[in-house]
């Protein structure tokens, strides 16, 4: 198996229940809560040390529960968290995550408010759609980035998805334009072609593959063409988990392991788990490859669904 995933840290995410809660709280305290010593900032810097001494590549940031409301308030907020990840993170750099352009420049231009040195930080994501604003602000603020793969229009290809020559189409798309418009090297390019949950990832109409099929075979795609030799691909692997009844760290391994056989080599993961390291169960292995080859033909469609139920049979 194939060693070495880049892991990008996912714990100092707002959308996590209990590090939500924990973060409220410090936003809604004010005045020096990201200073003076409680149990709330306790427990962040405990997130992200723990990302660090686990061998995080990056330790990721994201505040987008907080700008729901009030954009601006998350700005500020990310820009705190930032500091944090700073102060606490070991030499380790941030990666600004934000679906919102304001809060990505601002985590960037706080990750480089200081006199000390600081490693080159991640931004996710950038969209095709959003490259002309985000990619020139690499000339005051050094950054790698995640492009995210999808179309600021209606995808076209069948069942309403993008399919996998479009969002090839797209990763060559920003390539070109990051590497010979705005001058990123290949290496500062993460490609994420989007985590489907195995648990929904049912084909719609005949004919039509599914999203995990997809997502794999752009990999595939990306890393075998020699013009984009260096870029990296990363998924957001915890949510190929979701809404299923059980083992949901073993499902993760073996998403892990069946899409680093197509070229995944970085992941936003719980990296206390080290996926990439330890061999997955067999048959979680078995169970993730027959969606990775749910390609739209009938029999593998069946042997997809055949695999889930036995899967959440096992699991009563």
């Amino acid at each position: 198996m194939a060693q070495g995933l880049i892991a990008i840290g996912e714990a100092v995410h707002a959308s996590i229940p209990r590090t939500g809660e924990v973060m409220r709280v410090l936003a809604e305290r004010g005045g020096d809560a990201y200073e003076a010593p409680s149990e709330a900032l306790g427990y962040v810097r405990a997130l992200i040390e723990d990302q660090a001494n686990e061998g995080a590549a990056y330790i990721a940031v994201n505040v987008d529960a907080f700008g729901e409301s009030n954009p601006a308030a998350a700005v500020e907020i990310m820009r705190e968290y930032v500091k944090l990840v700073r102060r606490w993170g070991k030499g380790v750099p941030v990666c600004v995550d934000s679906s919102n352009d304001d809060v990505l420049i601002g985590g960037l231009k706080e990750w480089y408010d200081t006199d000390q040195a600081v490693g080159q930080p991640l931004v996710n994501s950038i969209k095709v759609y959003t490259a002309d604003r985000m990619m020139p602000v690499r000339r005051d603020y050094d950054f790698s980035f995640v492009g995210l793969l999808m179309s600021e229009g209606k995808a076209s290809g069948p069942g309403g998805s993008h399919t996998v020559d479009e969002l090839y189409g797209l990763a060559r798309e920003l390539f070109d334009k990051a590497v010979h418009k705005y001058g990123f090297e290949p290496s500062e390019i993460f490609f994420d072609s989007t985590v489907f949950p195995l648990a929904i990832d049912m084909p719609m109409e005949p004919g039509v593959p599914g999203y995990t099929y997809r997502a794999f075979e752009t990999i595939r795609r990306i890393m075998t063409d020699p013009d984009m030799k260096g870029v990296h691909c990363s998924l957001g692997v915890s949510n190929c988990a979701r809404d299923l009844p059980a083992r949901k760290v073993g499902i993760c391994r073996a998403y892990v392991q069946k899409a680093m056989e197509y070229g995944l080599d970085a992941g936003i993961v719980n990296v206390a788990h080290h996926f990439g390291d330890k061999p997955a169960d067999t048959e979680l292995l078995e169970l993730v490859d027959a969606f990775a080859k749910m390609d739209g033909s009938a029999e593998s469609a069946g042997e997809a669904m055949m695999a889930m139920g036995q899967f959440c049979a096992s699991c009563r």
